[in-house]
């Protein structure tokens, strides 16, 4: 696949599980990469190899809850390659386990400021680059848990509806400036950590890391042109 080739993948969370499966399969499909986390040891620690690559940028440390920090790492961004065509943002976490009237309110706020102000902040960062270009491709990780609110994980569920929600408004305010704004909503993601917390399931029947990168790489694509705040399932069997 070359149609990647010169574009930048601008990936948050880039270390993690997903993150850097993302970053593997956009750089096999010819990306330049930008490779963004909390802590840029663990980026060096995952890729090595692309320490010194002049088409991947590993930038500083950046706490994506706060707006100064994004906007200083697309800054540093943009002026290492002069353009951003595509987001993922893959930052995000869970905490559930209670009902929501046992649920501490620090609970609920820090599910929201991980979950939902990072796609607030992170697409507010780039848009106002991609439109100044006229083209971009901005996919956020939801979850399936965003579609109904489910037992014992009310603040994740909130703060997932709303990484929808963000998702959905967003298209529906640059897709007239050549940007699409699409999520994907995972099922049970087949990692080392889910693996040790659920050592019984059945590990065949949940979506591989390298799975979602397929599906993100074909939204940030020419073939998604036409696919504008859709919230896509990526339940494998889970």
């Amino acid at each position: 696949m070359d149609e990647f080739n010169d574009k930048v993948a601008l990936i948050t969370g880039a270390s993690g599980n997903v993150g850097s499966a993302l970053a593997r399969s956009f750089r096999k499909a010819g990306a330049k990469l930008a490779l963004v986390d909390r802590h840029v040891d663990l980026l060096e620690e995952a890729f090595p190899d692309l320490v010194k690559v002049p088409e991947c940028f590993l930038t500083s440390c950046a706490d994506l809850t706060v707006k100064d920090d994004v906007d200083g790492v697309v800054a540093d961004v943009f002026r290492h390659f002069g353009r951003i065509d595509v987001l993922v943002h893959t930052v995000g976490g869970f905490r559930a386990g209670t009902p929501l009237h046992e649920t501490k309110l620090a609970t609920l706020d820090f599910m929201l400021n991980l979950n939902a102000k990072t796609v607030f902040i992170t697409n507010q960062a780039v848009i106002g680059t991609m439109m100044q270009q006229g083209s971009g491709k901005i996919i956020n990780l939801a979850a399936r848990a965003g579609l109904q609110g489910r037992a014992n994980m009310a603040a994740y569920s909130a703060s997932k509806a709303a990484v929808i929600r963000l998702t959905e408004s967003a298209a529906a305010e640059v897709k007239a400036h050549g940007i699409n704004v699409n999520c994907i909503l995972p099922g049970t993601i087949d990692t080392p950590q889910n693996r040790q917390a659920m050592p019984d399931a059945d590990f065949s029947r949940w979506v591989a890391p390298e799975s979602l990168a397929d599906v993100v790489l074909f939204l940030a694509s020419e073939a998604a042109r036409d696919i504008h705040g859709a919230a896509v399932p990526v339940y494998g069997r889970s």
